[in-house]
């Protein structure tokens, strides 16, 4: 097991040179300890499933802080195409959507599969979606693309989506947990909970607007008003929040997810933007790139991923680069191994 790292007040079990966040996020030591505990419960069968309410509820409310919003307008998912699923197909026909080129296809995907309704999925660049939007029915994008690190230009996005009553629906999976987020103005936000929110796999969120348009097309007990109460028989009978969306959860996941994201969503957002902004743009800097404003690098150098591995970084490869994420675990010193392994220097 490597040191512990102390990092705003929490404990990690993150090795030196870690620096694939954007891959999968390493929880506080207490998020792992909870999920253990959980499992050596159900392993002695002492587990109920009345326990997962409140991991279930406590993290439902740190999202809803995390980007700005109500928790009653927030659904808990399992995946992220999971939920943009539910948006596509509420969805009328032969609606227009406008995503970015080369967008993760978790947002993509689902709407490209409701072509036989006649919607119509266009891409342009990430920086021509505001200029974009009118003529369209749904904007679709990652706040922080995947692949790059570049971030969507929010503050235009919005302006040009209520100039031109055009729907939004933001992933911001690669952005709750580093990047500061008012997001009440979306008609839907979805998050996976594995990456900067330092949760298990298996967890989503979806916030809604009430004049949004969605379907339950998952309707099942866990949204009932009382869960409890709607596993046997009809009628229909749904929750008045945005729990009528709910997939019935994963139950670990959600308890990782409680006490990370509660720990998460008590801290400085800002602060731990810039301390992680701060790290990947002095790394940018040594290797003569520009500041980009973003916890995500792309670097486009013959064998990166190859020699970052071999230094002991962990990275991921994408579109054919080195991507490397700063999270707030992260010091000086794994920039100083990262720079080195790629020939550059850190004044």
């Amino acid at each position: 097991m490597p040191a512990m790292r102390q990092a705003f007040g929490g404990w990690f079990d993150v090795p030196d040179g870690y620096l694939n966040t954007a891959n999968i996020g390493v929880p506080p030591a207490a998020a792992a300890d909870a999920v253990v505990e959980s499992v050596q419960r159900w392993r002695c069968g002492i587990g109920r499933v009345e326990d997962f309410a409140e991991p279930v509820a406590t993290a439902r409310r740190a999202f809803a802080r995390l980007i700005g919003v109500d928790a009653e307008r927030v659904a808990i998912g399992a995946s992220v195409a999971q939920l943009v699923a539910l948006v596509a197909s509420s969805l009328p026909d032969r609606a227009r959507v406008l995503v970015a080129a080369g967008e993760f296809t978790s947002v993509t995907f689902p709407f490209a599969a409701q072509q036989d309704r006649g919607v119509r999925v266009t891409e342009v660049p990430l920086e021509e979606l505001p200029e974009r939007a009118s003529g369209h029915d749904v904007v679709a994008v990652s706040a922080v693309q995947s692949g790059s690190g570049r971030l969507v230009d929010l503050a235009a996005l919005r302006e040009a989506a209520e100039r031109h009553h055009v729907r939004v629906l933001l992933d911001v999976t690669q952005a709750a947990g580093w990047l500061p987020l008012e997001l009440s103005w979306a008609d839907w936000v979805v998050c996976a909970s594995y990456k900067w929110l330092l949760a298990p796999r298996g967890a989503a969120w979806l916030a809604v607007r009430p004049d949004a348009p969605l379907r339950p097309v998952v309707a099942n007990w866990f949204a009932g008003e009382e869960p409890m109460d709607t596993i046997y028989g009809l009628p229909l009978s749904l929750a008045g929040s945005a729990r009528r969306y709910d997939l019935s959860p994963v139950w670990f996941s959600h308890v990782g997810a409680a006490v990370s994201m509660e720990w998460l969503a008590g801290q400085d957002i800002a602060e731990i933007s810039r301390h992680c902004v701060g790290l990947a743009d002095e790394f940018r800097t040594a290797l003569g790139m520009p500041p980009a404003g973003s916890a995500i690098v792309s670097v486009d150098r013959p064998d990166a991923v190859t020699n970052l591995t071999k230094a002991g970084i962990a990275c991921s490869a994408r579109a054919g680069r080195a991507r490397l994420s700063f999270h707030l675990y992260n010091t000086r010193d794994d920039v100083a191994r990262a720079v080195r392994a790629l020939g550059g220097t850190l004044t």
